[in-house]
């Protein structure tokens, strides 16, 4: 009886280590204003925790100026490896984000509590909007939009926030990203 459940619970464990393996996870994405800890293995006096500067670089010794916004940490790490070549014979690089202050959408207008919000996860526009206390009694529900940066410039996505509210259409209930600024006229 004993192995029987064993067994069970081995496979259990299995088939949701599986299931789990085939879920991609995206990886986080250095912003302006993200705080990472690089070091270099075996060098001690290359170790310091830095600030990704709005310009998306990080000044590191030795390496200098090196553009990490827009890539994972691992890239991050490669890219500074790449310049310590000159100096280290084969660096061994670790870069790890210990603080995602970079990772911002900012809700504007009439809400309870506008102002800028830290994204610690996938965050929709009806969350954004009910950390920002709700919108106050003289907002226009029909008026809110969000106002993206890309490539071309800025993009303006407008939401029908009676639709959401309702639960009726939860299309515009848009996940924001670093950048966004959700505007409540």
């Amino acid at each position: 009886m004993l192995r029987l459940l064993l067994l069970t619970f081995v496979m259990l464990a299995v088939s949701c280590g599986f299931a789990s393996a085939d879920e991609k996870v995206e990886p986080y994405l250095l912003n302006p204003g993200d705080v990472v800890l690089v070091s270099v293995w075996r060098e001690e006096s290359l170790q310091m925790e830095v600030r990704v500067l709005p310009d998306g670089s990080v000044t590191f010794p030795l390496a200098g100026r090196v553009e990490v916004a827009g890539h994972d940490s691992t890239v991050a790490a490669q890219m500074i490896s790449d310049r310590l070549e000159e100096y280290l014979p084969d660096p061994s690089v670790s870069v790890v984000v210990t603080g995602i202050e970079g990772n911002l959408v900012y809700v504007l207008g009439k809400v309870t509590k506008p102002g800028p919000i830290v994204l610690t996860g996938p965050t929709s526009v009806l969350q954004a909007l009910s950390v920002s206390g709700g919108l106050d009694k003289f907002a226009d529900e029909g008026e809110i939009k969000i106002i993206r940066h890309s490539g071309q410039g800025q993009e303006i996505l407008p939401i029908d926030y009676k639709d959401l509210i309702s639960g009726r259409n939860m299309v515009t209930n848009i996940q924001l990203q670093a950048g966004d600024t959700l505007v409540v006229p």
